[in-house]
């Protein structure tokens, strides 16, 4: 072998009897680590969330020298899968103005949300899926699951939504022009609790960015890595992933990588400092 590789024997045999520079033991510590955050994450954080979380736990590593070791160890972040649209645009209702204009920004909590619907297949069928996001924290405030996409299921999910935020008014509420936001009931729904109803332009997703970019994580990150039986099972790990992972483990790039709740627990912490 070090005739091929053109090397001295003595030379080999000292690099074989070299104890491991600091370096390469510090690279082993780190693949550690990452590995760690990696698998407690299920392969849904790529190098730029695992930098943040290691450096929240007094690690120090850059995103590069991270994004570098997971090339090494073979692993990256879970990718995504085709889209596929559910919003039924044409109809003869009523519809509101777009209040929003791509802006998703929001000053405080319960200022702005949006709302889409999207679907998971199961081998009993499809199962739709309908949120409303709180645009100030990205928090999933209210959700609905059912096997038919009507005007219940939007309308399931936003009395979620008021009853978990105490039924604030005047809450800009956005959607895009699907038959479901434009029913009777939905509107009834936002008049009734004094919220303000936006929506999208026709045929534009962009106008419902953070919908669509929630969707996409949702599953790229756990729907498209599981083969469901029964919708039943599909709702369990979809609530699972919403509550227990979503709003309360996962870091958000658009809120300084906090997760939602830790956000608004920094927001509220700040407002009463003030108060004080």
């Amino acid at each position: 072998m070090c005739q091929c590789l053109e090397v001295s024997r003595s030379g080999y045999y000292e690099w074989c009897n070299r104890e491991p520079s600091q370096r390469v033991l510090a690279n082993v510590a780190l693949d550690v680590e990452i590995s760690n955050v990696y698998h407690v994450h299920f392969g849904r954080y790529g190098s730029p969330r695992i930098t943040r979380e290691l450096q929240t736990n007094g690690i120090e590593c850059s995103e590069n020298r991270v994004a570098k070791r997971m090339q090494s160890m073979g692993i990256m972040a879970k990718g995504k899968r085709k889209f596929k649209a559910t919003t039924d645009s044409k109809h003869s209702l009523p519809v509101f103005p777009n209040l929003l204009e791509r802006d998703f920004t929001a000053s405080y909590s319960n200022e702005k949300w949006c709302t889409d619907i999207t679907y998971v297949w199961t081998e009993e069928g499809w199962l739709y899926l309908c949120v409303f996001i709180d645009l100030y924290s990205r928090a999933v405030i209210g959700w609905s699951m059912d096997k038919r996409i009507n005007k219940d299921l939007v309308c399931n999910a936003l009395t979620m939504a008021l009853w978990r935020r105490g039924f604030p008014k005047g809450v800009v509420v956005h959607s895009d022009r699907g038959s479901q936001y434009a029913s009777k009931r939905y509107r009834k729904l936002l008049k009734t609790h004094q919220l303000i109803g936006s929506m999208s332009r026709k045929g534009d997703c962009w106008d419902n960015a953070c919908a669509e970019s929630f969707f996409h994580t949702l599953k790229v990150e756990n729907t498209n890595h599981f083969v469901y039986k029964t919708r039943e099972q599909a709702k369990q790990n979809t609530f699972e992933y919403i509550e227990v992972y979503y709003n309360r483990m996962r870091k958000h790039s658009s809120i300084g990588f906090c997760t939602p709740n830790e956000y608004e627990k920094l927001s509220y912490n700040l407002v009463n400092r003030v108060v004080r």
